[in-house]
């Protein structure tokens, strides 16, 4: 079978190479493998046919409290929104993903007290490797008009990268993160394989440029890796006495 399968092969390259010389230009042509069809949602913001919906406005269903996961979320739910629950802690997926394309909506309160950091700081773990804030951050703050550290400001990767661009808007106002993830990779014995890379896109406005991670989220410290595998997506509970923030109409699409 091996035979006859590279004997196919150098055939189908000869005749390219014929075609080529010929100026043919369907010794360019490429016919499969045929793309599989998405159907794309209504609108940017809407699911596409192949998603997988971790949030639709009804339940929390496919998440777990990050501190046990053998307990439901406990944020709460009301008109299709969900808002932080800062007793409860943090949540995250039920289900473990590697690549990923995520769509995000959140909003910071109108009302939000406070500043620098302590003004709707919460965070998207974009692979939670564990209880607490383990894991790769992007940022969520009140940044329209609040100063902080600029590789903590909003669309940052906490403490590793700043962003291209602040493109917050007032509060009260519907925001939306699209991100592509792509996970790190690790040898046998645990040492890096490949670096994680993400690009983030705010409110339309592209903040990190598929950039590569140097480690996992540290408060203090420089990142660094430990090895794992597929990860659950955590949204953070931040300590800070401000008000909660919301979050809606969440999807992923795993690639």
């Amino acid at each position: 079978m091996k035979k006859y399968f590279f004997a196919a092969c150098f055939a189908t390259t000869v005749a390219a190479s014929q075609l080529l010389a010929q100026g043919d230009p369907k010794a360019t042509e490429v016919w499969s493998p045929v793309p599989k069809i998405v159907t794309p949602g209504k609108t940017a913001a809407d699911a596409p046919s192949d998603a997988n919906v971790l949030f639709d406005g009804t339940s929390l269903d496919k998440w777990v409290s990050t501190n046990d996961n053998t307990k439901p979320a406990e944020w709460l739910v009301k008109k299709g929104i969900m808002t932080v629950n800062k007793k409860a802690g943090n949540i995250q997926t039920k289900q473990s993903f590697t690549d990923y394309q995520l769509h995000l909506e959140w909003r910071i309160p109108k009302n939000i007290t406070g500043e620098g950091q302590v003004r709707g700081n919460s965070g998207l773990f974009l692979a939670s490797t564990g209880a607490g804030d383990l894991g790769y951050e992007i940022q969520i703050l009140d940044c329209y008009n609040n100063t902080t550290y600029v590789n903590g400001q909003t669309g940052s990767v906490y403490k590793q990268a700043i962003p291209l661009a602040n493109a917050c808007k007032q509060t009260g106002e519907w925001q939306t993160y699209d991100i592509i993830w792509t996970a790190p990779r690790f040898n046998i014995d645990g040492s890096l394989k490949s670096a994680a890379r993400v690009t983030v896109i705010h409110n339309g406005v592209l903040l990190q440029n598929n950039i590569e991670l140097k480690g996992e989220t540290t408060y203090i410290g420089a990142p660094s890796y430990k090895a794992h595998g597929a990860s659950p997506i955590k949204l953070q509970s931040h300590g800070d006495p401000s008000e909660p923030i919301s979050f809606r109409n969440i999807w992923v699409r795993e690639l």
